[in-house]
């Protein structure tokens, strides 16, 4: 059977996303969105260190460096819950974004390009030693 001949089923009712949804929220903890949302912030950051498979045309260090900042800024609330081993592998994936963001930002408004009209990016300061590894990808 080829999967042009399997016909779809009914659509699901209203009633039954509703359900389905409040299943969800029924399941899901706080905790599990903070994850989530760093995973996702390291993530899209690498991408915009140009790490992505376009490499630099994706670089916005702007981006990077607010990414950074939402990851500091969530890591205080993790230790708060029981992550469990999640927290190190992002920290460590926080500290490689941060040295690649420093290698790649502006120092100062002396090193910046004349007549640029935005002010350089501040750098984030490092939250540790540099780890050996690549930069942490999810599933890799």
């Amino acid at each position: 059977m080829s999967t042009s001949d399997a016909t779809p089923g009914p659509e699901p009712t209203e009633e039954e996303l509703r359900e389905a949804w409040e299943e969800q929220l029924r399941n899901i903890t706080v905790t599990d969105i903070l994850v989530q949302t760093a995973v996702s912030l390291v993530n899209l950051a690498g991408r915009r260190l140009g790490l992505g498979p376009d490499g630099a045309e994706e670089r916005d260090l702007e981006e990077v460096r607010d990414g950074i900042d939402a990851i500091r800024a969530l890591i205080p609330v993790l230790e708060r819950s029981d992550v469990g081993q999640t927290l190190k592998p992002l920290r460590d994936a926080l500290a490689q974004l941060q040295l690649e963001y420093t290698k790649l930002a502006p120092r100062s408004a002396a090193t910046a390009a004349p007549g640029a009209g935005a002010p350089p990016a501040s750098p984030a300061p490092p939250v540790g030693p540099p780890p050996a590894s690549r930069l942490w990808v999810p599933g890799r």
